[in-house]
């Protein structure tokens, strides 16, 4: 089932269309300074509360890669087969309203850790939450490594000089609020990808997670503290491919996180929807 509307934390997502909108779509996980809230897997520090949303999409052909690079004929994998369970939403849909926009699952999502900030044991719990949404998706995801692009609201979605003639990859970042104002007060971490289209569907093709690196800290030295951050990543990485909050507390896409920090049941029937995407070898 689809969720509900384009309106998620207050603030509506539009609909996508042609364009040369260029700052990143986000969503923003909020941990909200407060003693009695809902906290996520016993964790140290702050508890989970609503968000905002930001959405935007590309598209001047001239920016665009060289179409095809990295397409295969068919989908890389398969999303498993889930019961139609719990809640979900889409950040985005197609002009019919209800088809998802998604990535492309004939080719591979690549993505690229910036290290500068992480805390203990980072780098792994990034692999694990990538691993987890693979899985859920049947998205390939592949390791580019890491990289010294900082975040940007602006980021271009090719940047051929670093990254060759291809679409950037997924950028995951450790920020604070001096470099990414999203993340000021009460905000974990915020996440989002940016759709195109080459005239039929439209399909994300980069996008970029940042996560409070301060906060990552506090938590990262004890196993709670690390199984909260997870479920931050996680929840992160499940917006950048497209799933939305919902009002329900058994999903790990509610704003306010879930019992477990584990994705629930409405989570995964929404995740393994965005791994059918359309193959968009125009792109």
């Amino acid at each position: 089932m689809d969720g509900g509307p384009h309106h998620l934390g207050g603030l509506p997502v539009p609909a996508p269309h042609r364009g040369n909108a260029r700052g990143l779509p986000a969503v923003a996980l909020v941990l909200a300074l407060a003693l009695g809230a809902v906290w996520l897997a016993g964790s140290p520090g702050r508890p989970w509360s609503p968000a905002p949303v930001v959405a935007a999409v590309g598209g001047a052909p001239g920016d665009r890669p060289t179409p095809g690079v990295g397409a295969a004929d068919a989908p890389l994998g398969r999303p498993p087969a889930v019961p139609e369970l719990g809640t979900w939403s889409f950040l985005q849909h197609q002009g019919d309203g209800e088809t998802p926009v998604a990535y492309d699952p004939c080719r591979p999502v690549h993505y690229v850790v910036r290290p500068d900030g992480a805390p203990a044991e980072g780098a792994r719990l990034v692999a694990e939450a990538v691993a987890e949404v693979s899985a859920a998706t049947g998205l390939r995801f592949v390791a580019d490594g890491a990289t010294d692009e900082a975040w940007s609201e602006d980021r271009p979605a090719t940047q051929p000089g670093r990254y060759g003639d291809r679409w950037a990859p997924v950028l995951v970042t450790w920020e604070t609020p001096a470099t990414v104002p999203a993340l000021a007060g009460t905000v974990a971490g915020v996440a989002g990808s940016e759709a195109w289209s080459a005239g039929g569907p439209y399909v994300y093709v980069t996008g970029a997670v940042a996560v409070d690196a301060g906060w990552a800290a506090s938590v990262g030295g004890s196993p709670e503290g690390r199984a909260a951050l997870r479920g931050v990543l996680v929840h992160e990485l499940a917006h950048v491919v497209g799933l939305g909050h919902v009002d329900d507390p058994g999903e790990l896409m509610s704003p306010h996180g879930s019992a477990t920090g584990r994705l629930g049941p409405g989570d995964r029937s929404g995740l393994a929807r965005l791994g059918r995407g359309a193959c968009e070898p125009g792109l």
